[in-house]
């Protein structure tokens, strides 16, 4: 079977099937599913009934299970992002949601409103920017494993042959991976960030493409996923690869960024920053050992850059980061702490340059992937750097983009493109495209997993801090606030939902949605704005003496600073935390 899928598609609906036809040249091959029995079979296009309700659509994402029954999730528009090898890249940028249910009348109100609610979830999960596919190329393997790879594996479909940890839309393609036979209406998808550019330095014209692999193993939003699993996948993972083409030559390098490996959690409490805490009884090591021996097997060596601050309360996380790494006494890992708060401070930026220094000899050592025109392999990257700071957004992307310019230098010079002497920070024209890519790479990875652009995105744009820069990353900060105590879990329970972390039960006797909240979720709030309220009415209507009012003013003010206050201290018990997967306990 070729590693390909079907491009051209068109659906036909009837009250009974879903027909999808595969519309290539030469291809006749048409996927029945079956609204009743959702039977997924592969018939040819004479079998389709001239009276279906016909529609293009861009590929197939899945099928989901939800309280009125089985949903089919179809690309309804996409987006060229461009071409490299030969191979087109593809944004999905709508979605439909189909039911393959004809009526709903069997439901209870609750269960309306249950599969509402799901449905909504599905809805906000897709309406995240974001998801790309190419129907010819494997974009969930970096360049060096698609070039180190068996006969067998090359002649395997995308989906067989695809890196799990990247396919956004595994759990929805579940039916479909079950039947090789329909692999080719099988479009496994990523989420993350892509960009391509075609470039010219010194009259000479090269692609540049940057592309981040976000994970769906333990996925999920800034607050509520932290630290790692039992399984050892780390939150917010990403890898991230830099590709440059130019006279059939072709290089790659590779980072990758992920939360810091042990078990620790930082809960939202409507405080601005929730204070860490690491798990007191958890295996540690154990979790620890398991994602650093997947991420040698997979990178080969590894350069942890821990760039959490080192006094604090982030302190204790860079204190066992470290007494891990010491302690597996590995000769695969190397650690380097950097606070990169404490070295910048007073918006000393260039001062970066005293972690690039320490760790260019190492990166040197690691290399970079190149083919020649032949695509005989010049040098092999024997190594990643693995960046983190307490989200893995803003500082990690500052650092990971100064890493990566490094080593295109290096790249750029061997081939020709750069003149001896010459420093890519002096092509102001390349270098405006570079900055804002990875600005942009910034952002999308921070909409993913905060709900916001990113911060100090003006350095990566500019080169340099801002006053601008420093007002939106205000603006952000204020915004992630708001996000992450209130609308997060939505946010979390979705993912959970899209990912099959949960999977729906129509025969539930009770709403999984449904958490009965205390009494004092509503009344504290209401007592806080009504006394806040009184405290304004009685400044305005002064009685008739000012004692009297003041009186007003001093028992409805503490009232609602008190009020206040014992809302932040149950802080925990106001937020939107998720309802569907229960998460690990912190002690």
């Amino acid at each position: 079977m070729a590693a390909t899928t079907y491009e051209q598609l068109k659906l036909h609906i009837t009250p009974e099937k879903f027909y999808v036809e595969a519309c290539d040249d030469g291809a006749d091959d048409v996927l029945i599913i079956d609204r009743v029995s959702t039977e997924v079979t592969l018939s040819v296009k004479k079998d389709i009934p001239p009276s279906a309700v016909t529609r293009p659509i861009f590929g197939i994402l899945g099928t989901i299970h939800l309280v009125a029954g089985n949903y089919l999730i179809v690309i309804t528009k996409k987006t060229k992002i461009g071409e490299f090898f030969n191979h087109v890249i593809w944004k999905a940028t709508d979605f439909d949601v189909l039911s393959y249910k004809k009526t709903i009348l069997h439901l209870t109100d609750i269960q309306l409103q249950d599969n509402k609610t799901f449905l909504a979830m599905i809805n906000h999960v897709l309406s995240v920017d974001g998801f790309y596919f190419s129907t010819t190329y494997d974009l969930t393997h970096t360049f060096q494993r698609l070039s180190n790879t068996s006969p067998e594996f090359q002649e395997m479909s995308l989906l067989e042959r695809a890196d799990q940890r990247f396919v956004w839309n595994g759990h929805l393609l579940r039916e479909l991976s079950a039947q090789p036979e329909v692999h080719r209406f099988a479009l496994p998808v990523l989420h993350g960030f892509i960009t391509m550019h075609s470039c010219s330095i010194n009259g000479k014209y090269f692609d540049w493409i940057l592309i981040s692999r976000r994970s769906c193993f333990r996925a999920g939003v800034r607050y509520y996923v932290r630290g790692i699993d039992s399984e050892g996948h780390a939150a917010n993972f990403v890898e991230t690869e830099q590709i440059v083409h130019y006279n059939g030559s072709k290089a790659s390098f590779v980072q990758t960024r992920g939360s810091i490996p042990v078990f620790w959690s930082q809960r939202p409490n409507l405080k601005y920053k929730p204070l860490p805490q690491i798990n007191k009884v958890a295996n540690h090591m154990d979790g620890f050992q398991r994602h650093f021996d997947s991420q040698v097997i997979i990178y080969g060596k590894q350069v942890i850059i821990n760039l959490v601050n080192q006094k604090g309360s982030e302190k204790p996380l860079e204190q066992a980061f470290a007494t891990m790494v010491s302690s597996l006494a590995s000769g695969m890992i190397r650690y380097v702490a950097f606070d990169f708060h404490k070295e910048c401070k007073n918006m000393r930026w260039d001062r970066l340059s005293i972690l690039l220094d320490q760790v260019a000899e190492t990166q040197d050592e690691l290399s970079y992937f190149l083919v020649d025109p032949v695509g005989k392999v010049v040098t092999n990257q024997e190594g990643v750097f693995r960046s983190n700071c307490m989200d893995c957004l803003d500082r990690t992307n500052v650092i990971q983009s100064l890493l990566a310019r490094r080593s295109l230098q290096a790249q750029l010079q061997r081939l020709g493109v750069l003149h001896v002497g010459q420093k890519l920070e002096e092509q102001d024209e390349f270098e405006k495209i570079y900055k804002n890519a990875w600005a942009d790479n910034a952002n999308a990875c921070a909409k993913q997993y905060a709900g916001t652009g990113a911060l100090k995105t003006d350095f990566t744009r500019t080169g340099k801090r801002t006053q601008l820069g420093l007002i939106m990353d205000g603006w952000n900060s204020l915004i992630r606030y708001y996000k992450n105590n209130f609308s997060d879990g939505f946010r979390q329970d979705s993912i959970d939902l899209f990912l099959g972390n949960y999977s729906v039960d129509e025969l539930e006797s009770h709403s999984p949605l449904s958490v009965p909240r205390d009494l004092k979720f509503l009344a504290l709030p209401i007592i806080m704005v009504v006394a806040f309220s009184m405290c304004i009415i009685c400044l305005l209507m002064a009685g008739d003496t000012w004692t009297e009012t003041l009186a007003y003013v001093l028992f409805w003010g503490v009232a609602s600073i008190g009020t206040f206050f014992i809302i932040l201290y149950n802080g925990k018990d106001f937020v939107d935390a998720p309802k569907l997967v229960q998460k690990e306990k912190i002690d």
